[in-house]
């Protein structure tokens, strides 16, 4: 869940133009007539990643869950492309109760680690999801030794 949530999060932050921006600061004048306003990109603003959280989780009802066949482990794999393509659905289950229950998860995660995600995201950091879902919250510790493949 925790791995499905920074993959929506970060496909969001590529979708926006990166030249869009917001003022960023305090609005106030100071005594010399100027304003401590800075513009930085909107796409990892602290504004765009929480309006992100609050409705990234809705995304969860476009995935469905995958077992290895080897080792019986569940991942939950997304079942609607991002750009309409078709995808290789053999061995996923989908259903609804699959669906809000890795929504229930993604909102406890969501809320639970904001400031962590709002953190790591901000920053164009690398392995988002391993330094997130596994070594900082121990949520995914086992996927460290998975191969990961993109979406």
């Amino acid at each position: 869940a925790c791995r499905a949530l920074v993959d929506e999060l970060e496909w969001e932050i590529a979708q926006v133009d990166p030249r869009k921006t917001i003022q960023m600061g305090s609005f106030r004048i100071n005594p010399d007539g100027s304003q401590s306003v800075v513009e930085v990109p909107y796409a990892r603003s602290e504004a765009h990643l929480t309006e992100l959280l609050e409705r990234v989780c809705e995304k969860m009802k476009e995935y469905g869950e995958k077992v290895d066949p080897s080792t019986h482990r569940k991942s939950y794999v997304r079942v609607i492309s991002h750009d309409g393509t078709k995808m290789d659905l053999s061995g996923v289950k989908i259903d609804g109760d699959v669906a809000s229950s890795l929504k229930f998860a993604c909102e406890s995660i969501a809320e639970e680690y904001e400031d962590e995600l709002i953190e790591f995201l901000s920053h164009e950091a690398d392995n988002v999801k391993d330094r997130l879902c596994s070594k900082r919250t121990d949520l995914c510790d086992h996927a460290l030794h998975i191969p990961h493949d993109e979406l």
